[in-house]
């Protein structure tokens, strides 16, 4: 039984102590507590059925909890553990909407995602982020106290519920937790419970994403951009996977953000090279995600395409209508102006760039850049 499998059954068991009328916050402690208690002793010889027993050991420590508070005694008398069935589907998905509820702020959703959904302990989502473990320990307890009194059978919204989720993936990945992989393990799970196409649509966009993975670095560490990546390291089974998942979701005719995105990335890993990638129909469908969200980073990505679909001054002229002040906006005006061999204005952007960018891989990237057109530029 691995660390995986135990996080795997974490939404069931926690939902199952919740419905037996435990406390949020109190429920998700006990948890963690039988996960702990689960590791320490199954070794090699697991119980015939993890789930059963999680939320057997679970509901002892909360009672035991419980018990220990005076302000909850009248909870004393709560009935002792009897079989309890993990089969409902809607067990993890009401903890899902209740993790991205509304009222949680965007860092705090995701954290307490990670925490009461994937299974993670305090000190491994902090690593993840890049914060320390007091840090990251005060945030989720903050989070469990504000969701401690919402109750688990309103119907809950599945798009805040994708942002979360989709915020878990975009953070990339550090520490010893893999938040990539973490991002499709936990869709996975939520496209299990829910038949939605847009959960097929973030399932299709996160495979896609991360079966590019193993091109985004060289050898030495250091970013390696899109155009340049070498596909023969591209993931060919997840990019099936998640090709078949957005052919499927869009054959429903319901169109959201996230389809259109794996739609675009799909026709990325479609392409040979680069040079091969069918632009025109990646503009349109940032036309599409743009006309959907309105999004500026849309926009700034459509100026990409545009780019590559029309020319360079075509991208620029795009770029224009796009508000300076975007993370990122002074790489993609870089980009272009190098395309339409500006170089001197190019390796000032990228200098720029790379001053205001947060990621040391992407950082050490731009200065590259700069240099490099710097000194085509002063050869010229």
């Amino acid at each position: 039984m691995t660390e995986a499998d135990l996080r795997a059954a974490v939404p069931q068991v926690l939902a199952a102590l919740v419905r037996r009328g435990a406390d949020f916050a109190a429920a998700e402690d006990a948890v963690q507590d039988a996960l702990v208690e689960g590791l320490r002793t199954w070794a090699a010889d697991p119980p015939r059925d993890v789930r059963a027993w999680l939320v057997t050991v679970a509901w002892r420590r909360y009672l035991d909890a419980v018990r220990s508070d005076a302000a909850r005694q009248r909870r004393e008398d709560a009935p002792p553990e009897e079989p309890v069935e993990v089969t409902g589907r809607d067990d993890s998905l009401q903890l899902y909407f209740l993790c991205a509820h509304p009222s949680l702020t965007p860092s705090s959703a995701v954290a307490l995602t990670l925490r009461a959904v994937g299974g993670l302990t305090t000190r491994q989502v902090a690593e993840a982020y890049l914060v320390p473990e007091a840090t990251m320990a005060q945030r989720i307890s903050r989070a469990k106290k504000t969701v401690s009194g919402v109750r688990l059978d309103a119907p809950g919204d599945v798009g805040t519920v994708l942002r979360t989720l989709y915020l878990v993936f975009n953070e990339g990945y550090s520490g010893d937790v893999d938040l990539v992989a973490e991002a499709v393990r936990l869709t996975r799970q939520l496209h299990r419970a829910y038949d939605h196409p847009e959960v097929a649509g973030l399932l299709a966009l996160t495979l896609l994403h991360a079966a590019r993975r193993p091109a985004r670095f060289s050898s030495s560490g250091e970013l390696v951009p899109l155009a340049s990546q070498d596909r023969s390291l591209w993931d060919t089974r997840l990019i099936a996977e998640g090709v078949s998942l957005v052919q499927s979701a869009l054959a429903q005719d319901r169109l959201g953000e996230y389809q259109a995105q794996a739609a675009i990335a799909a026709l990325h890993c479609d392409a040979a090279s680069a040079a091969e990638t069918d632009w025109v129909q990646v503009v349109e469908w940032y036309d599409e995600l743009v006309a959907l969200t309105g999004s500026p980073v849309a926009r700034l990505n459509r100026a990409v395409a545009v780019g590559e679909a029309d020319g360079p001054r075509a991208g620029l002229a795009a770029l224009a209508l796009v508000d300076p002040g975007l993370p990122r906006w002074a790489a993609v005006a870089a980009h272009l102006h190098e395309k339409d061999g500006d170089l001197a204005q190019a390796a000032e952007l990228y200098a720029e760039a790379a001053r205001a960018a947060t990621n040391a891989a992407e950082r050490d990237h731009l200065h590259r850049q700069a240099s490099r057109l710097a000194a085509r530029s002063r050869a010229d």
